[in-house]
């Protein structure tokens, strides 16, 4: 039912395929004899906007994301503002404002159109500096809170009880050698390194290179200190 999923339904059936149900729990798919060359703008990757907002929100950071499909994302913008961020939306834009600190929020993963469970490691990072404490239960995947040791490396307090993370926010992270995990996970890392103090390092990046592209660029761009060793 994600928006990806209706993505590749529509590039498809523009080389000739017939697929239909893409967006619903029920794709029906009738063969074909043969499929016809086409040129086809692949959609924007609503996680790795995301990403990139919740990156500004833990580093109190001022940043526009273009190219951005706001109906997409809508779940992730409106949990940024619980969390006291600013968020000026334009048509296929999102500027995130961040205050001084966090507020904790409650997040619950569920099948799109619902809160994503590609973003949950990811707000869990960016929550462990919120004030307060937050509640993240994860209704997709199992055992998707192996990071967790990793950002306790580095300072978070963050507990574990079943598909339920206890996230209480601290006052300060601090730099840490962690390994990425996976690929949510290891962006979960570069989050809290952009917002720790001291120098950290990420091992096991091919995990977070697999759903970033020139992710390194694109924050030293907006002013972090990175480095990339293959």
């Amino acid at each position: 039912m994600e928006p990806e999923i209706v993505d590749l339904q529509e590039f498809l059936n523009k080389m000739g395929a017939k697929v239909k149900g893409a967006g619903t729990n029920v794709i029906k798919i009738t063969g074909v004899k043969n499929l016809k060359d086409v040129s086809y703008n692949v959609m924007p990757d609503r996680i790795e906007a995301g990403t990139l907002l919740c990156m500004a929100a833990i580093t109190g950071g001022d940043v526009l994301v273009n190219d951005v499909r706001i109906d997409h994302i809508s779940p992730i913008v409106h949990k940024l503002e619980e969390a006291g961020t600013k968020i000026l939306l334009s048509k296929n834009a999102i500027e995130i404002q961040a205050g001084k600190r966090l507020k904790a929020v409650d997040i619950k993963t569920m099948p799109y159109p619902g809160f994503p469970t590609d973003m949950q490691s990811v707000f869990a990072s960016m929550l462990t500096l919120a004030k307060g404490s937050s509640m993240i239960v994860e209704n997709i995947f199992e055992n998707r809170y192996k990071y967790v040791n990793e950002l306790a490396r580095m300072g978070a307090k963050i507990t574990i009880e079943g598909k339920v993370a206890i996230v209480k926010g601290v006052r300060k992270l601090v730099a840490a050698d962690v390994t990425a995990t996976d690929l949510r996970g290891g962006a979960a890392m570069c989050m809290a390194a952009l917002a720790a103090k001291g120098k950290s390092k990420i091992s096991n990046i091919e995990h977070i290179l697999r759903g970033y592209e020139n992710l390194d660029k694109k924050l030293t761009k907006l002013g972090a200190n990175i480095k990339m060793e293959m």
